[in-house]
């Protein structure tokens, strides 16, 4: 975690600010580090507690899973945000992270979908629920409180520390998987070895509530509290008042922008480098952790900038220039990874020709779809290799053709007599032809050129820097001290929670359905541009506001 010891114009930092900095950032940290182990270990996950379905289906629903913990979090952000308006910012962020920590530990020690069958993923779908209710509560006291702490003109500057927190807890994540995984072997790390980023989260849990027992409670509560002038029904005065429409504003004009940027520079990033690129999980880690190291400071910077030019100039320029580069940028990581996909797909371009009626969206949440049509089939094998495919139109009730350069193989129907029989073969013949037009079955180490690609994603986390380390300052500032905490988390949470949280399972699922490899970049960039739209239009700036009332 960055350590504030000086502003970034040489001016000390005052002891009390300097603590309030500290507590608030680590506690924080450690709570989405939590939250985002799920993320990192999710193809894993998959294995574990989904193995009762389809390949493809078993990763989308783990993703699914992760996503579900985003889902509940604007719901965290209306039950813990009045309770933070109501009761105080301090106690309720020592609630959140509690139920935060202990989640976590549970799914360290939950059976398998191989010991318990169904009841697994159940029981961790409902813990990831938990952790989206905790984490629904935890941003918004924690931004609020710092911003409630600093000096007039530096709250851009303070909460910048704050906005480290969710790459930090990312990166210590990574950085703990990692450490574990080539402690003991990548096959005990598959088998049992992943429990043990979870275990460990009890240890954080106890270090995160002693710290945050030591602070006090926000001045500007404390005041209110004093005059009598706290809300009485914040949900009310939030979302059904003319404050309601500056919430919604905040939404579509800053948060839902800001969280596609964010999860698209960093977890559908890493997801693009091993599944579609079929880049080692190791060296996936390294090179995000990498980008994520040098790339932190920015948050610092940025916020700091919008103390002197402004919160919405920056926000909306990281959302433009990512709208308008994610294109060329992923296509380059697709040509500096794994050089051999993209020289393939040239020399020997890979079709499914097939009856479109037969051709499924192949998604099935509750796991019990069979994908038995030769669309499908053709469609799945293509994909689950990592090959980029397009899908022509063939006449009514004929069977669907693979086309590899100039060799097609035929396809089969999966509820065929001779179904197994035929799987073998089509499956064969696939691994072959595949090879022989140099398609790899993995990415080639030794040719994947590493400083390009750790360039790549450091300029996708800079993105990432410039929508977020100025958000939590400007949502401080369109809201009232009674009901910030309430008021500025909802849209927080919607954004980042929905159009954020879901960005990994709609991306690859749109991947999954038209077989071309960049078009769940789609989903970010109109999410984007929407947003540089309606803020640029819509959005006051804040940053000469007093947030004092």
């Amino acid at each position: 975690m960055a350590t504030a010891t000086h502003d970034i114009n040489g001016k000390p930092l005052t002891a009390g600010h300097k603590k309030v900095i500290f507590a608030s950032s680590l506690g924080t940290v450690f709570e989405w580090y939590d939250f985002y182990l799920y993320g990192s270990l999710a193809a894993i996950i998959a294995a574990q507690f989904f193995s009762g379905v389809n390949e493809t289906t078993g990763f989308i629903f783990a993703l699914l899973a992760f996503a579900a913990g985003f889902a509940v979090r604007p719901f965290g952000a209306i039950v813990f945000g009045r309770i933070g308006d109501m009761i105080g910012r301090k106690y309720t962020f020592l609630v959140t992270i509690v139920i935060m920590g202990v989640s976590t530990f549970l799914v360290g020690i939950l059976p398998s979908y191989g010991s318990i069958g169904i009841a697994a993923p159940i029981i961790l779908i409902v813990l990831r629920l938990l952790q989206g209710l905790a984490l629904g509560g935890e941003y918004g006291g924690a931004a609020t409180y710092v911003a409630e702490h600093a000096p007039r003109g530096k709250r851009g500057l303070y909460t910048s520390f704050i906005q480290t927190t969710a790459t930090i807890g990312l990166l210590l994540s990574l950085v703990v998987i990692l450490t574990v995984r080539e402690t003991i072997g990548v096959e005990a790390f598959a088998d049992w070895g992943w429990r043990i980023p979870f275990l460990l989260s009890i240890v954080l849990l106890g270090i995160s509530v002693w710290i945050r027992m030591q602070l006090s409670e926000s001045p500007l509560f404390q005041e209110m509290k004093e005059n009598g002038t706290l809300s009485k029904a914040p949900i009310t005065e939030s979302f059904f008042s003319k404050n309601g429409k500056i919430v919604l504003l905040a939404l579509l004009g800053a948060t839902a922008g800001q969280a596609v940027v964010w999860y698209a520079g960093q977890f559908y990033a890493m997801y693009f480098l091993t599944q579609s690129l079929k880049v080692d999980s190791t060296i996936t880690w390294m090179l995000i952790g990498g980008a994520l190291m040098i790339g932190t400071p920015f948050f610092i910077f940025f916020g700091w900038l919008s103390d002197k030019i402004g919160r919405k100039p920056i926000v909306m320029a990281g959302c433009l220039i990512a709208a308008l580069t994610y294109f060329p940028l992923f296509k380059a990581l697709t040509h500096y990874a794994n050089p051999a996909i993209g020289e393939a797909t040239i020399s020997a371009p890979a079709t499914v020709t097939a009856d479109p009626d037969t051709c499924s969206f192949q998604f099935d949440p509750i796991g019990k779809k069979k994908f038995n049509s030769s669309c499908d089939i053709a469609a799945a094998a293509l994909l689950k290799s990592g090959v980029p495919y397009t899908v022509k139109e063939a006449p009514a009730g004929t069977l669907a053709v693979v086309n590899v350069g100039d060799v097609s193989i035929q396809g089969y129907e999966g509820d065929g007599p001779d179904a197994a029989a035929q799987g073998t073969r089509f499956s064969g013949e696939l691994k072959t032809v595949l090879a022989e037009a140099g398609y790899p079955a993995t990415a080639d180490p030794a040719r994947i050129n590493k400083p390009m690609v750790l360039a790549i994603l450091t300029l996708l986390v800079i993105y990432v820097t410039m929508v977020y380390g100025p958000i939590a300052a400007w949502l401080v500032e369109l809201f009232p001290t009674r009901i910030r905490y309430t008021s500025m988390s909802l849209p927080y949470h919607i954004g980042n929670g929905w159009f954020g949280g879901f960005l990994p399972t709609i991306s690859f699922a749109l991947v999954a359905a038209t077989g071309n490899i960049y078009y769940g970049l789609w989903y970010p960039i109109g999410i984007a541009l929407m947003t540089f739209v309606i803020g640029s239009l819509f959005l006051r700036e804040t940053k000469d506001v007093d947030i004092r009332e």
